[in-house]
């Protein structure tokens, strides 16, 4: 709602100028008068927004307020008439275009704000010249260049909001001289670097936001001595810290909000926090800040916590009992860490604790039962990937109210209780990869909000309840690797939200539904199970009249026929040795997404490396190693052995055994087979020999040349194009790089590795907890936000295009500061040919020169510059797709071809 305060002065009676700069801005930006409400701090004027005149009197506004109102436009001019204005707001509408210098005529203007629009530029350095200035908001626009001096000598400001822009360089190293009355600044999501300034001479600071910059250096220990700091955010930068600077953080009197996570501290976490006094801080932030130590039991004299996030850090040691005293403790954080030792039952007198994360340690024992009693409070219980042993306590299903549950990757036995169905609002329920026997509890079928159930890799028996089909809200269903009998029940087919389903290697049998969320899984849902039959894209027989008898013993007499086709299919051989080992080896030795895949045990492939010999060793990646192998028959394979002891390990493979099983693109790599066992999990896949194309580029032995790069990045995006759209739900691979990037013996590429691809449905986003991809390479909102789409990986291939022609990775040392891979190839567009000679591969530079037309060529990189630049857009909505990509690739290559005659 617009609001507007004004004074009055009787002794002129003509239209004032305020009025006539009112009535301009109001025909400049105002399509809906009646939108707008006047509010007027005298009774006796009556003077109106739709153009009214005052009559005897002189209006003089102080305040205009057209914050949240819809406008599309520039900012008009004709505010700087507005001579008595001491406080402007235009927050979060829709201008764009500059700030008009008109604004700096406005000499008594106290407040501004223009914060979340779409304005552009660089910050005019002539705001500096409104002396009376105390509060500046002009955060979430589209600002660049760096922050004007004068700002920074702007003695009354009390408030300075610019953060979200795209601002760069460093701030002032005495900047608390120049705003000695700052209480606010807020600098956070630019691209600011340099070190953290001096702020000892601004003792009135409470809020100092620089997170999400490019800061490096010390953490300044001046911090220390600002007494009414409350607020301390430098999130995501590449800072470190001393010990006593962490330490007397810890214990500064006023300090609620500590949040330094994301950020190289490289400190020990008990030498920081040891004496720690009652302290006022009640959120503390250091995850993945490679924290070393113990948790310190003087951790529980912190008693005003709300927040402590130590998570992704290499602490050890156990949880000190002192963590009892942390009474107003909502979220505890201790994930990914090496902590070991039991679960404190002291955990359980925080009767205000929500969100309790401790899985990837080493814990040891039982879940407390006692965790039952904070049901009034926790929503979140997260003990995944521990050592956690006994059965789960009847006493956890009485949670009422929690959301999430994930208890995985433990050695959790017993049956699971019916009691389960207590949990009457949860949305996630993760127990897989444990040793939970016995049915599974039909009660599950009334949690009618769940949207992830996963019990794969346990020994749970008998048939899948019928009652499932009431979980309409489901998306994701894992029974896999279990001894489920009996039918898939149809009633799933009402599950039409359901975008995951895994059945595999249990003992299920009949036909496999068709209808609803059924058409769209793929055959490796149902792989390995005795006696389904079904359509033939799922790899199953068919089922005989097309249809299965409701009543089971009808049934009977089909099942040795179709049992009969699965064992011919695979193969007869494979199904007796898994017979003669008992039943979960049975289940686990050959898991295999396809049961038309070869093939090949853990031993044959020992054979085929020599043992996993090193000499074979073609090269590591995040979740284990490659190596050449040559099986028995002479075929040349690629063997891709996964390091279980790694977090991920598991996920990583079953997702590449998901995705590679069923696409199929001359340009994607070809998966021959898979080998999983309980200790052993391997892809077999098509041997490339010419390497990668991160070889080709860097290597001294290995050179490419213009039409063998075209033609690499054409494959390449042809792939991603198939990947983006040539399946109903798109792939999002998520970690495109020239490393990933194979060549064949005809220098044919292949995009391979999808270890942490993702599956999103057509025009959406997901989120990512934890960024995987690689530096460098990957999306700003992949890195800032953890949002996954398939423009994330526009904006990857866009920067392995700038690279394939310059020859120069995006991480190298040159780039640094505001300078990156992408400006300095931006900046090239800008500069006379000669210079932009200089951005490109010198190897390629000569023997083009030599051979063939260099204007031909200057346009062919030119053209290719500027895909690369429309591709990596910062905004993902101003990025093209890959079908775009590919057209403009083929039709730069065919004017090279025509113009050049077959360039090389």
């Amino acid at each position: 709602m617009a609001e507007l305060t004004i004074g009055t002065d009787a002794t002129q009676t003509n239209i004032t100028t305020d009025q006539a700069a009112l009535l301009a801005l109001r025909s400049h930006i105002t399509s809906d008068p009646h939108n707008i409400l006047v509010n007027w701090s005298t009774t006796t004027s009556v003077c109106n927004w739709v153009g009214v005149t005052c009559g005897a009197r002189h209006l003089r506004v102080a305040s205009l307020n057209l914050s949240y109102m819809g406008f599309i436009g520039t900012i008009p001019p004709h505010l700087g008439n507005l001579s008595f204005l001491v406080a402007l707001s235009f927050k979060n509408n829709s201008f764009h275009g500059s700030i008009p210098a008109t604004i700096f005529n406005l000499s008594t203007l106290q407040v501004i704000d223009l914060s979340i629009n779409q304005l552009s530029g660089g910050i005019p350095r002539q705001l500096g010249n409104l002396t009376m200035l105390k509060e500046i908001y002009l955060d979430s626009n589209n600002f660049k260049g760096s922050i004007p001096s004068s700002i920074f000598n702007m003695s009354k400001i009390t408030v300075l909001t610019l953060g979200m822009n795209q601002l760069s360089g460093s701030l002032p190293a005495n900047i608390g001289l120049g705003l000695p009355n700052i209480q606010r600044l807020y600098t956070q999501a630019n691209d600011l670097s340099g070190v953290i300034p001096n702020f000892s001479n601004a003792s009135m600071l409470t809020h100092l936001q620089l997170h999400l910059n490019s800061f490096t250096g010390f953490i300044p220990s001046t911090l220390c001595a600002l007494t009414n700091l409350e607020c301390l955010n430098l999130y995501m930068n590449n800072l470190t810290i001393e010990t006593s600077t962490l330490s007397c953080l810890a214990n500064h009197g006023n300090l609620k909000r500590l949040l330094l996570a994301a950020n190289p501290l490289n400190a020990r976490l008990d030498d920081s926090f040891r004496n720690c006094s009652i302290s006022s801080l009640q959120h503390i932030d250091l995850r993945g800040c490679s924290m070393k130590g113990n948790i310190p039991i003087d951790i529980g004299n912190s008693s005003s916590l709300i927040d402590l996030n130590l998570g992704y850090n290499q602490l050890t040691g156990s949880i000190p009992t002192s963590v009892e005293r942390l009474r107003n403790l909502q979220g505890l954080y201790l994930n990914d860490n090496k902590l070991e030792g039991y679960i404190p039952y002291e955990l359980c007198q925080l009767d205000n604790l929500g969100y309790l994360y401790l899985g990837g340690n080493q814990l040891t024992g039982s879940i407390p039962s006692c965790l039952g009693s904070l049901a009034g409070s926790l929503r979140t219980l997260s003990l995944e990937s521990n050592l956690l042993s006994s059965t789960i306590p009847s006493t956890l299903w009485r949670l009422a109210y929690i959301l999430h549950v994930n208890l995985s990757s433990n050695s959790l036995i017993g049956p699971l209780s019916q009691d389960i169905g207590n949990l009457k609002v949860v949305l996630e329920v993760d127990l897989s990869n444990n040793h939970l026997s016995g049915v599974i509890p039909s009660t599950i079928g009334g949690l009618l909000d769940l949207n992830i159930l996963s019990l794969a890799n346990n020994n749970l028996e008998g048939p899948i309840p019928s009652k499932f089909n009431h979980l309409l809200s489901l998306e994701l269903l894992d029974l896999s690797r279990n001894s489920l009998s009996g039918v898939i029940p149809s009633s799933l087919e009402a599950l039409l939200h359901m975008k995951y389903l895994d059945l595999s290697f249990n003992r299920l049998q009949g036909q496999i539904p068709t209808g609803g969320p059924f058409q769209n899984f793929p055959a490796q849902s149902f792989v390995s199970n005795r006696a389904l039959c079904g359509a033939p894209r799922l790899h199953v027989p068919p089922c005989k009249n097309g249809t299965l008898e409701p009543n089971w013993r009808k049934a009977k007499y089909i099942i040795p026929g179709i049992i009969s086709v699965i064992l011919l299919v695979a193969s007869v051989s494979i199904f007796v040795l898994c017979r003669k080992r008992n039943v979960e080896v049975a289940r686990e030795a050959n898991s295999l997404p396809q049961l038309l895949w070869r093939r090949i045990s853990h031993l044959d492939l020992l054979r085929a490396t020599n043992g996993l010999n090193k000499n074979n060793l073609l090269g590591s990646g995040g979740f284990g190693s490659v190596y050449k192998g040559t099986l028995s028959d002479g075929t040349n394979v690629a063997v891709k052995v996964f390091s279980l002891q790694l977090e991920g390990a598991f996920k990583s493979f079953d997702r590449e055994c998901e995705i590679l099983s069923n696409i199929r693109h001359r340009n994607l790599i070809k998966i021959i087979s898979c080998c999983s066992e309980l200790d052993f999990k391997a892809l077999v896949l098509n041997y490339m020999p010419n390497g990668s194309l991160e070889k080709w580029l860097y290597s001294e032995n290995h050179s490419l040349n213009m039409l063998q790069r075209m033609n690499i990045m054409i494959d390449v995006a042809s792939a991603l194009e198939y990947l983006h759209h040539g399946n109903s739900v798109p792939i999002v691979h998520c970690d495109m790089k020239p490393s990933n990037i194979l060549l064949d013996d005809v220098m044919v590429a292949h995009v391979a590795d999808f270890g942490i691809a993702k599956l999103v449905s057509v025009g959406e986003s997901t989120t990512q907890t934890m960024t995987l991809a690689t530096i460098g390479y990957m999306a700003p909102e992949y890195g800032t936000e953890g949002i996954i789409s398939t423009r994330g990986d526009v904006y990857s291939f866009g920067i392995v295009l700038m690279e394939t022609f310059t020859r120069r990775k995006p991480t190298d040392e040159m780039f640094s500061g505001k300078m990156s891979l992408k400006q300095w190839i931006a900046n090239s567009l800008l500069l006379p040919d000669a210079i932009i000679d200089e951005v490109v591969d010198a190897n390629l530079l000569g023997k083009t020169k030599q051979e063939h037309d260099v204007e031909t060529w200057r346009d062919c990189l030119s053209s290719i510059i500027r895909l690369a630049l429309a591709c990596s857009a910062e905004s993902p909505a101003q990025r093209i797709n890959m079908q775009e990509s590919v057209a403009t690739l083929n039709k730069i290559k065919n004017k090279l071809l025509k113009d050049n005659g077959g360039v090389q």
